[in-house]
C-alpha cells in the first residue's frame, strides 16, 4: 500500500477574460461566452491583429490596498487579486499555522511589461534622461508577484517565480505539487498570470504569424481544431489554485474541489516556437502523470487540451491523445477553452486547471466554441467537446499546456475519493 502524501484543490481563484472570479468564469464558460473584444489597452489601429481577450472591469481595490496597486504592475495586481481570492476561498487561516509551512510558486512568461514599456518609451521620448520611477525594477521582475503574495500573508516557505511560455502555470503547479510531496509544505498558492496585450508583445507575436489576424470576423478568431483555424489569440488574466496536504486539509475540515494526483514535464528538443508534428513530448508528458498518478488510460475521460487555434499546434496533440490512448480514445471527451479565453501564455495553465477542476467538481464539460467544422486530421471516435457545456461524468482529467522552446506539461487531477 502506498503511503506516498496525497494532494488536494481546496481553493480557487481567478480573473479572466470572462469573469472577475472563479465562480464567474466557470458560469461564463458554460454558458459559452466569448471573451474577444477590440482592444482597448492601446491605439491597435495600425497593427495587423486589432482584437484579443481582454480582463473587463478590474477592480483592484476588491483585494489590494492602495500601496499595494501603486507599487505593482499589472500583472502583479492580477496574480494578488486571484490569489486573495482562493486563499479566501479555501477558509485557511495562516494565523493559526507555521509561516513555514505555505509556500507560493507563480507562473508567467513575461512578467511585468507593461511597466516595462511604458517608462522605456518616457525614457526615449526625455532624450534618454534617467528618469525611471523608483519602483520600476520591482514592478518589471517577473518574481515579485510571489514575493508580494507572501509579504501579504507572512508566509515564509518556498517561494519562486517560474517562466517557461505557455507552460508556466503549469510548471508553477507541478513544483508546488512536489513541494507538498516532499514534506517542504503542508499549503502550496500556485497558478499563474499574464498581463501581456501591449503593443510590443502583439507587435511580435504577429511578425511570428502566430496571432490570428481576422479583424473582420474576430469574434470567431479562436477555433480550436476547426479546419480553417489561421492562428491564437492573445488573452490577459490568471487564477491561483490552493493545494494542500489531505491530512491538513481533512483536519482543518476544509472543502475539496478535487485531488492533484500526477504530473508530467518534458521538452520536444524540436523547434523554437513548433511543437512536434506527431507529439512525441506531449505523449510522454501525459504518460508521466497517468503513471504516477496510477491510472490506466481507460479511466481518463477529459482533456482540457492546449488548443490555441494553430495549425501545426492543435494537430500535433491531437496526434499524440489518438496515439497516447489508442483504442481507449473513445470515452474520451476533448475540449478548448481557449476559444473563450483566448491564450493567457504564462495564466493558461492556471486558468484551465481551474475549469478542470470545476468540471471534476461539477461533472459538466464546458464548450468548445467557434468551431464549425473539424480538422479532418482528427480521428472520428474522437469526441470534441462541442458548441454547449455538457452533463458528464468526469472522475479524472488531464489540462495540457505546452510552450515555445518545447516545454510540455500535463497535470491530472481527478474526483476526491477518501
Amino acid at each position: 500500500m502506498s503511503m506516498r502524501k496525497r494532494v488536494v484543490v481546496t481553493g480557487l481563484g481567478a480573473i479572466t477574460p470572462i469573469g472577475n472570479s472563479a465562480n464567474e468564469l466557470w458560469k461564463n464558460a458554460l454558458e459559452g461566452k466569448n471573451g474577444v473584444g477590440s482592444i482597448t489597452h492601446y491605439d491597435a489601429s495600425f497593427h495587423k491583429s486589432q482584437f484579443a481577450c481582454e480582463v473587463k472591469d478590474f477592480d483592484p481595490t476588491i483585494y489590494l490596498d492602495r500601496t499595494e496597486i501603486k507599487r505593482s504592475d499589472i500583472y502583479t495586481q492580477y496574480s494578488l487579486y486571484c490569489a486573495a481570492e482562493a486563499v479566501e476561498d479555501s477558509g485557511i487561516d495562516f494565523d493559526k499555522m507555521s509561516p513555514y509551512d505555505t509556500g507560493v510558486i507563480w507562473g508567467t512568461g513575461k512578467g511585468g511589461v507593461n511597466t516595462y514599456d511604458k517608462e522605456s518609451s518616457e525614457y526615449w521620448k526625455q532624450g534618454g534622461v534617467p528618469r525611471f520611477g523608483p519602483f520600476f525594477v520591482p514592478k518589471m521582475i517577473s518574481n515579485i508577484a510571489p514575493g508580494m503574495i507572501s509579504m501579504k500573508y507572512g508566509l515564509m516557505g518556498v517561494n519562486f517565480c517560474v517562466t517557461s511560455a505557455c507552460a508556466s502555470s503549469n510548471h508553477a503547479i507541478i513544483d508546488a505539487f512536489n513541494n507538498i510531496l516532499l514534506g517542504r509544505a503542508k499549503v502550496m498558492i500556485c497558478g499563474g498570470a499574464e498581463a501581456g496585450i501591449t503593443a510590443p508583445i502583439m507587435a511580435g507575436f504577429s511578425t511570428m504569424r502566430a496571432l490570428c489576424s481576422e479583424n473582420d470576423d474576430f469574434e470567431r478568431a479562436s477555433r480550436p481544431f476547426d479546419v480553417t483555424r489561421s492562428g491564437f489569440v492573445m488573452g490577459e488574466g490568471g487564477a491561483a489554485i490552493i493545494l494542500e496536504d489531505l491530512e491538513h486539509a481533512l483536519a482543518r475540515g476544509a472543502k475539496i474541489y478535487a485531488e492533484l494526483a500526477g504530473t508530467g514535464s518534458t521538452a520536444d528538443a524540436y523547434h523554437l516556437s513548433s511543437s512536434h508534428p506527431d507529439g512525441i513530448g506531449a505523449i510522454r508528458s501525459m504518460e508521466q502523470a497517468m503513471r504516477e498518478a496510477d491510472v490506466d488510460k481507460v479511466d481518463v475521460n477529459y482533456i482540457n487540451a492546449h488548443a490555441t487555434s494553430t495549425p501545426v499546434g492543435d494537430i500535433s496533440e491531437i496526434r499524440a491523445i489518438n496515439s497516447l490512448f489508442g483504442d481507449e480514445i473513445g470515452q474520451l471527451v476533448v475540449g478548448g477553452t481557449k476559444s473563450m479565453t483566448g491564450h493567457l501564455i504564462g495564466g493558461a495553465g492556471a486558468v484551465e486547471s481551474a475549469l478542470t477542476i470545476k468540471a471534476i467538481h461539477e461533472n459538466k464539460v464546458p464548450p468548445t466554441i467557434n468551431t464549425r467544422e473539424l480538422d479532418p486530421a482528427i480521428p472520428e471516435n474522437l469526441k470534441i467537446a462541442g458548441p454547449k457545456a455538457e452533463e458528464h461524468e468526469v472522475r479524472v482529467a488531464i489540462s495540457n499546456t505546452f510552450g515555445f522552446g518545447g516545454h510540455n506539461t500535463s497535470v491530472l487531477y481527478k474526483k476526491f475519493d477518501d
